[in-house]
């Protein structure tokens, strides 16, 4: 398989679920700075010019980080990524649908206005936002998400990754993090399990 990433993106999500399932992997740098992303080239590869794209080894070519995760659960059933019980996998995809529809959204208000707006004044009152609609989804996190020292409490799972890039990115838009110890805990769990460690060994962190 042949994943498309750009460092520190939710793309990586999908390089460390490779790494706790066991699977081989190769890596396609895309540079933002220079807006690779938005060239004919990445665009026929992906029309919505945005990390992470997986190719398979059948050939297709698959997007968007959550379908990518259960993806790679499914093709390695014995790493336990995802409960048998469907009660406890919906709990699972429930976290994985508010990092995508709500919390990641809030962090591209502050980079990314131009997909919501055209005036300068509106991108600055978005990104102005920021800070609290990311620390409100921080405290969500807490409270409705993180049951213990994972989002299903003592079980690892595909929301994990997911949850520890879109968390890692709340300090530089402006959370105070001393306000949710819970989180800096659960980020340096996460930072001590081999498959990040091997992922930051990469570059791609």
């Amino acid at each position: 398989m042949r994943l498309h990433y750009a460092p520190r993106t939710i793309s990586i999500a999908v390089a460390i679920t490779l790494e706790e399932a066991g699977m081989d992997y190769d890596t396609v740098a895309v540079d933002f700075a220079s807006g690779e992303q938005t060239k004919p080239a990445y665009l026929a590869l992906n029309p919505k010019g945005r990390v992470p794209v997986l190719e398979t080894d059948s050939g297709s070519v698959l997007t968007e980080t959550g379908a990518l995760l259960d993806y790679i659960a499914a093709l390695a059933p014995t790493a336990n990524l995802v409960p048998t019980d469907p009660e406890r996998a919906a709990q699972m995809r429930s976290v994985m649908y508010f990092l995508a529809a709500t919390m990641h959204i809030n962090h591209a208000h502050k980079m990314r206005g131009h997909r919501w707006a055209t005036q300068q004044s509106s991108f600055d009152d978005m990104a102005a936002k920021v800070p609290q609609t990311m620390a409100d989804s921080a405290a969500y996190f807490v409270s409705d998400c993180l049951e213990g020292d994972y989002v299903l409490g003592d079980q690892f799972s595909i929301a994990d990754p997911y949850g520890y890039l879109v968390c890692s990115w709340l300090a530089n838009d402006g959370v105070t993090m001393s306000d949710f110890p819970q989180i800096t805990d659960f980020l340096a769990r996460m930072e001590a399990r081999a498959s990040v460690q091997a992922v930051k060994a990469k570059g791609m962190l």
